[in-house]
C-alpha cells in the first residue's frame, strides 16, 4: 500500500516527458543574405567587359530542440532591375540622359546562363541553392557564398554614368525546408513547395549594377590622298579625296585637325620630291567646294562633331592648284592627323 503513490508519481513524470519531446520536434527555420555589389567600373571600349560579385546566405534553425538535421531548397531570382524593359534579355542600365546601356548577369563563370526568376514566362531560372546542416540543442545554422557573373557585351556606347536598381521585386528568395528529430532529413521537392515549412522574401538581397562609359575615340583608319600622274606643266586644278574614319562613344564631342605637313612653307602645304628641293603645293579643305581650309587649331579651322558610337568616315578635299610646273618624279608628303576629345 505505500509504494502505489510512488509508482504513480513515476508514471507522471514519464508521461509528462514524452510531452517535452513531441512538442519540441520542429523548430523555426529562416534565411536572409547579404547584398552584392555588381560594379563593371570603367567598360571596354572594344569588347566585353567581365565581372563578378559575392554574397553570402544564412539559413538559422533556432530554438531548444533535439534536432538532428535540416535540410533547405531554396531559389534565389533576379528580376530586370529598374532599367530593364521586362524581358531579361538583355538587362539594362540608364544614364541620366535615358541612353541604355546593355549588360547580363549569369550563375555560371562561362556565362551561358542567365540568372532569371522563378515563374518569369522568359527566364524563368533562378539559382538554386541547398542547405545540409546539423541542428544540435540550442540551434544550428549554414553560411554559403553566392557568386553572379556579369557581362557589358560589345555594342554601340555612349558616354556616361549607368545604373540599374535591383531592390523589392527584382531580387526574390524562395525557400522550403525539412527538419527531423532523429536521423537525416530530405530535401523538400522544390523551394515553393513540400517539407515542413517556409517563406518566400522579396528584396532579399537588393543590389545596384553600375557601370562607365568614358568619352572617348579609337579604330582610326586613315586612307591614301593620291593626286594622280600629271603630264608636265600642271594647267588646271586637281582634285582628290580620302578619307578619315573613326569610333567615338556617343554623345562624345570630338575635333580633328590635319597639321601643315613635313614640307610647309609657312601656312602653305607641299610634297617633295625625294630629297630635292623640288616641290609641289597642295591644299586639304573641310567641304567638297574647297573653300575652307582645314587646319588644326581646334574650333577655329578643325572638323567638329559628336560620336555616335558607330564607325564615322570624314571626308577630306584636296587640291592641287593650277600654274606649276613641277620636275618629273613621284612627290609626298605626310599629314598627320589629331583627334581632340
Amino acid at each position: 500500500m505505500k509504494q502505489l503513490p510512488l509508482r504513480l508519481l513515476l508514471l507522471v513524470v514519464f508521461l509528462s516527458g514524452s510531452g517535452l519531446l513531441a512538442s519540441s520536434a520542429h523548430a523555426t527555420t529562416t534565411c536572409s543574405a547579404t547584398s552584392p555589389t555588381l560594379s563593371f567600373g570603367t567598360v571596354s571600349t572594344s569588347g566585353t567587359t567581365d565581372v563578378s560579385a559575392t554574397f553570402s546566405v544564412t539559413c538559422s534553425t533556432f530554438g531548444l530542440s533535439l534536432l538532428a538535421n535540416a535540410k533547405v531548397r531554396m531559389c534565389l531570382g533576379i528580376g530586370d532591375g529598374d532599367g530593364g524593359i521586362g524581358h531579361f534579355r538583355p538587362r539594362r542600365m540608364r544614364n541620366a540622359m535615358g541612353d541604355t546601356l546593355d549588360f547580363q548577369i549569369y550563375t555560371d563563370a562561362a556565362r551561358t546562363q542567365v540568372w532569371g526568376s522563378r515563374g518569369n514566362p522568359t527566364v524563368p531560372d533562378p539559382r538554386l541553392v541547398e542547405f545540409d546542416y546539423a541542428v544540435p540543442v540550442l540551434g544550428g545554422s549554414q553560411t554559403t557564398t553566392i557568386t553572379m557573373y556579369g557581362r557589358v557585351p560589345t555594342q554601340a556606347l555612349v558616354a556616361g554614368t549607368y545604373a540599374s536598381t535591383f531592390a523589392g521585386v527584382h531580387t526574390r528568395m524562395d525557400y522550403r525546408y525539412d527538419e527531423v528529430l532523429l536521423g537525416t532529413a530530405t530535401y523538400p521537392p522544390s523551394c515553393a513547395t513540400g517539407g515542413d515549412g517556409g517563406a518566400s522574401v522579396s528584396g532579399a538581397f537588393p543590389f545596384t549594377a553600375s557601370a562607365t562609359v568614358p568619352a572617348n575615340c579609337r579604330a582610326y583608319a586613315a586612307t591614301r590622298l593620291d593626286f594622280g600622274s600629271v603630264p608636265g606643266v600642271i594647267v588646271e586644278n586637281i582634285d582628290r579625296t580620302s578619307t578619315i574614319t573613326m569610333t567615338c562613344a556617343g554623345r562624345t564631342a570630338w575635333k580633328v585637325g590635319l597639321n601643315n605637313g613635313l614640307h610647309a612653307n609657312g601656312s602653305t602645304r607641299r610634297m617633295r620630291l625625294g630629297t630635292s628641293t623640288s616641290f609641289v603645293r597642295y591644299e586639304l579643305y573641310r567641304e567638297p567646294a574647297r573653300t575652307s581650309r582645314w587646319g588644326n587649331m581646334p574650333g577655329t579651322d578643325t572638323v567638329d562633331g559628336t560620336g555616335t558610337g558607330s564607325a564615322q568616315t570624314l571626308t577630306v578635299h584636296g587640291r592641287v592648284p593650277a600654274t606649276q610646273t613641277p620636275a618629273a618624279g613621284t612627290y609626298g608628303d605626310t599629314v598627320t592627323v589629331t583627334i581632340t576629345y
